[in-house]
């Protein structure tokens, strides 16, 4: 049983944070694994993740505001079904990273951070996935693709359409 009543979390994912706060010597210690988590479950980290995360901690909202605004890989605004994160640090960027970047731009006619307009698609530029030797690269949900060109990114896109990857929200 969740040491929250009322959890807006699943069992499984309240017993997680329930043993999180117990491994770290301070409480405070496991706020960005649980927004990490919170957003896995959830699919983007909400006003009430928030409260109940900061319950959990015994922190103030506004504590938890501050993590989740300093960190771009957390978002709180739900992501697409398939959520496009391109790197464009040094490695990438000198192997073409902007292009492909650009190229995802233009083919789901979205910018950074937005989504399409069906929901199946949204597009991030991120600062490193730690693929340096395989650049340029991205990922796609948790899945990794590398070594990339346009026509390998209209590829992966096209398979992702059609529903052949990972779904996760």
């Amino acid at each position: 049983m969740s040491a929250i009543a009322n959890t807006i979390f699943s069992p499984e994912m309240a017993a997680r944070f329930d043993k999180l706060v117990t491994i770290y010597p301070v409480k405070r210690s496991a706020l960005v694994p649980m927004l990490l988590y919170a957003q896995d479950e959830i699919g983007y980290v909400s006003e009430a993740a928030i409260q109940e995360i900061a319950k959990r901690l015994d922190l103030f909202d506004l504590d938890v505001r501050n993590v989740l605004s300093y960190y771009s890989m957390l978002r709180t605004t739900p992501a697409g079904k398939y959520n496009v994160q391109v790197c464009t640090n040094i490695s990438c960027m000198l192997r073409g990273g902007y292009e492909i970047l650009d190229h995802c731009k233009a083919k789901l006619g979205i910018g950074h951070k937005q989504v399409t307009e069906d929901g199946l698609f949204s597009l991030e530029e991120v600062e490193c996935i730690g693929a340096c030797c395989w650049a340029p690269a991205m990922q796609v949900n948790y899945d990794f693709h590398d070594d990339l060109t346009t026509v390998k990114v209209d590829d992966i896109l096209a398979q992702y359409a059609a529903g052949n990857g990972k779904d996760v929200k």
